[in-house]
């Protein structure tokens, strides 16, 4: 039996089930072979190509910018570094919004293309016809409410959303209308605890929360972000795990000394 028979892959139904059993759900981002790597193999449940990637990759101030061909890209590169994680990659901000059959050609190659295992799309009711083209065709689907990145300019902050009641009730009604849709989870971002927790406790499926309290079902987070390797971004809801903006500039400017100073290479590390 090969390692790779023997590993037991984590599924969409395996996340319904972990909410079932109140096992809390983890996901963290990825955008390249090596980082996937070492992600799936820290035991993560699910990973994320966002396109946040436009930001921590590219250098974008918003997500938008990034196309359906690079997050392909992107997708294709996590691929080939996980063996056990579900791999769910964003639709981009363009590739799904102006009707329900372009929204299907975009998750269509994601899927094919890429080799994701899993969309996400951000928004509620005014996407509810492209939601069900995609799963009516066999993707699964994640949704994404609160805090939209792709609809930044709508919003003019990265502020807390749905802290006002009527925009609170719309989100708990999108909630539930894409549980009935058939999404098989939904990411919760930058909205208060509180409303997390009631979302949370009032549908089926599970929900991963980014800014959204503990009463969500799973947390997510940006790698990059993570392990310290923006030292200007420090959001509220931001835990880091290491410092390796700090590591990694110390460490290139160890080489740097080595190398001009002529202790690198030494002798055992000539041919």
């Amino acid at each position: 039996m090969s390692v790779h028979s023997e590993i037991k892959k984590i599924t969409t139904e395996t996340l319904r089930k972990m909410k079932f059993d109140k096992e809390i759900i983890t996901m963290l981002t990825a955008y390249d072979y090596t980082t996937a790597k070492m992600v799936d193999a820290g035991g993560i449940d699910a990973i994320l190509i966002g396109d946040s990637a436009a930001n921590v990759m590219a250098g974008h101030e918003t997500t938008l910018p990034i196309t359906l061909d690079q997050m392909i890209y992107h997708t294709q590169c996590v691929v080939r570094g996980v063996e056990r994680a579900l791999i769910v990659a964003d639709l981009p901000f363009g590739s799904y919004q102006s009707n329900p059959e372009k929204a299907l050609d975009s998750a269509v190659r994601m899927m094919k293309e890429g080799g994701a295992h899993s969309i996400k799309i951000e928004g509620g009711k005014e996407i509810q016809k492209s939601i069900v083209k995609i799963i009516n065709a066999g993707i699964p689907v994640m949704g994404h409410l609160g805090l939209t990145p792709q609809s930044i300019y709508q919003f003019g902050t990265y502020k807390v959303r749905a802290k006002e009641e009527e925009e609170a009730e719309k989100l708990m009604s999108d909630a539930k209308l894409l549980e009935e849709l058939g999404c098989f989870a939904l990411v919760l971002e930058k909205i208060p605890a509180d409303l997390a927790k009631r979302v949370s406790e009032s549908i089926s499926i599970p929900t991963i929360g980014i800014g959204a309290g503990a009463g969500c079902d799973g947390q997510v987070l940006v790698y990059h972000d993570m392990v310290g390797m923006n030292k200007d971004f420090s959001p509220k809801f931001l835990r880091r795990y290491l410092d390796l903006y700090t590591e990694i500039t110390g460490a290139v400017s160890s080489f740097v000394k080595d190398v001009k100073t002529g202790d690198f290479p030494n002798e055992k590390e000539s041919y």
